[in-house]
């Protein structure tokens, strides 16, 4: 307890107060009783000033950009994907419909969800959250097990 006092203390004395040994609680007062420059520092801002606030505008500018970079990025791959879907491919939508590709249309595609009634259902195409399996993909690997 009393060395978090101490060390309690020695903030407030490097503050500025004059008179002040280490380990004295000054709270601000100088050698006289009255109110000193311990708690404004003499002038100048408590705690380095305005270099806090510099920092703390250069983290958030980065924040944006990097975010701002990320976002770009993951349109981007999105937009491969959405252009790469073939007939054939399995695919996800983002109401969690698993179907294979019917159908491909410039802003529809039509999947087949059930073999057995084959169930067709036609969802736009930015529905689609993932391709499962792509056609290329089964191609690459029925090639690579033939070797």
């Amino acid at each position: 307890m009393t060395t978090d006092m101490n060390h309690f203390g020695l903030l407030f004395a490097q503050d500025g107060a004059g008179g002040a040994e280490p380990g004295s609680f000054t709270a601000g007062t100088s050698a006289d009783g009255g109110a000193g420059a311990g708690a404004t520092g003499g002038g100048r801002p408590p705690g380095g000033g305005s270099s806090v606030f510099v920092m703390i505008f250069a983290f958030v500018v980065m924040l944006l950009i990097f975010s701002m970079f990320g976002q770009r990025r993951e349109k981007k791959r999105r937009e491969a994907m959405l252009s790469s879907i073939r007939k054939h491919d399995e695919v996800q939508t983002l109401g969690g419909v698993i179907g294979s590709v019917v159908e491909v249309k410039p802003d529809r595609i039509v999947l087949k969800v059930d073999e057995s009634s084959n169930t067709r259902i036609t969802f736009s195409r930015t529905s689609v959250q993932h391709v499962l399996n792509s056609r290329d993909k089964k191609s690459e690997s029925e090639t690579s097990n033939k070797n």
